[in-house]
């Protein structure tokens, strides 16, 4: 095997590809209906957090100058899955408009379980996808994006995510304290706000208004339209509203991962608006090895915020000496961030260690607390 190179990048790179199973999963369940609705959030959440127990950790990294042209088995999945979700999310709305086999509420149930499909894998592909320099793979974001009608998610991660994580300038930023539920229907309105403002003041340096057509909102909105057309053509109103819900559930589950991610971590300010480089310490970091096989290593977020151009299988994992650590991964913890009291009792401690170690001089973060937290409590 050591001689056959191609065969040898497939076998490393297979892993990746669990995400497929999520597509037998959801037409198991959608031709048995009934409990059997109930298996895909069993699969996504709970029977990949099981296993990790038994997987483990995974602490191994790549070599950071592996050339692209040996990724390639790795970046195929995120290249297939924007056809494969087209077939499924239209493809499932065809089914429940076109065929009698479940009814009305099983109907709805089954296409909120597609959102987990089109949030879980999707939307992470997507971020995958909207960071690399080839305007095919960002065109594939988009189109992923916009299935879940949140086309704005681009700019906004490109352009305000990046640039003003841990500030009072990142929407998406959890605040000490901030409960989930508040934290979404803040991002929600401020995300859009945020990311048009960015583009609008990007075409203001150019000398061109926000209505130009070089705004990419035209693109989102052109996506968008399209997709909802499609939708009411299989399925009528019905299918819309049908859409809509799939696209929620994906929506929802991007801000869980984006709560979780950079919950109560802050970086220092310097003075004059200014802040200190982006470093791994800013992002909760995890190592569980079959969920960032799922996930393309999503998990090792804080080495993706420190290198943003990295592609996943270069992702670095860190130690907890440079980079503060989950417990347990994503899907536990988005479970437990839907449960704000419980949230709290078990994450503030562990953010108030973070400060601790890595910032002992600062002995007030009263000023922190409230830049970060600037809805009433």
């Amino acid at each position: 095997m050591s001689g056959d190179p191609i065969r040898t990048n497939f076998l490393a790179a297979l892993p990746f590809w669990l995400s497929l199973g999520y597509l037998p999963v959801l037409a198991l369940a959608g031709w048995q209906g009934g409990w059997w609705l109930a298996l895909t959030p069993l699969f996504g959440w709970w029977a990949m957090s099981l296993v990790d127990v038994v997987g483990g950790l995974r602490t191994d990294n790549m070599d950071t100058e592996t050339p692209d042209n040996s990724l390639r088995w790795y970046t195929l999945i995120t290249l297939i899955w924007p056809f494969l979700q087209v077939v499924l999310v239209f493809g499932s709305l065809a089914y429940v408009s076109w065929t009698d086999r479940l009814s009305t509420r099983e109907s709805w149930i089954f296409m909120a379980t597609v959102g987990i499909a089109s949030g879980t894998i999707g939307i992470n592909y997507a971020h995958e996808l909207m960071h690399q320099k080839s305007r095919f793979e960002r065109f594939l974001g988009d189109m992923l994006m916009t299935m879940v009608l949140y086309g704005h998610f681009r700019s906004e991660h490109l352009l305000v995510h990046h640039r003003y994580v841990g500030t009072p300038r990142d929407p998406v930023t959890a605040r000490y304290n901030e409960g989930f539920h508040r934290f979404f229907r803040r991002v929600l309105v401020s995300c859009f706000h945020s990311a048009f403002g960015a583009e609008k003041a990007m075409l203001a340096r150019k000398g061109l208004p926000a209505s130009h057509r070089s705004n990419p909102f035209w693109r989102y909105a052109a996506w968008q339209a399209g997709w909802l057309l499609l939708a009411y053509m299989i399925g009528g109103w019905t299918g819309v509203g049908m859409f809509c819900l799939q696209a929620f559930v994906a929506i929802w589950q991007l801000e869980l991962v984006n709560y979780v991610e950079h919950y109560g971590l802050t970086r220092r300010h310097l003075g004059e608006g200014k802040y200190e480089h982006v470093l791994p310490r800013h992002s909760w970091n995890a190592a569980h090895r079959v969920t960032n096989f799922v996930l393309i290593n999503l998990q090792r977020h804080s080495d993706h915020h420190y290198k943003p151009s990295r592609r996943f299988p270069l992702l670095q994992t860190y130690d907890a000496d440079e980079a503060p650590q989950l417990p347990y991964s994503y899907p536990i913890m988005t479970i437990m961030a839907m449960m704000p009291p419980f949230w709290r009792r078990y994450m503030n401690p562990k953010v108030r260690a973070w400060r601790r170690k890595y910032y002992p001089d600062v002995k007030d973060w009263t000023p922190y607390n409230k830049a970060l937290n600037p809805l009433p409590r």
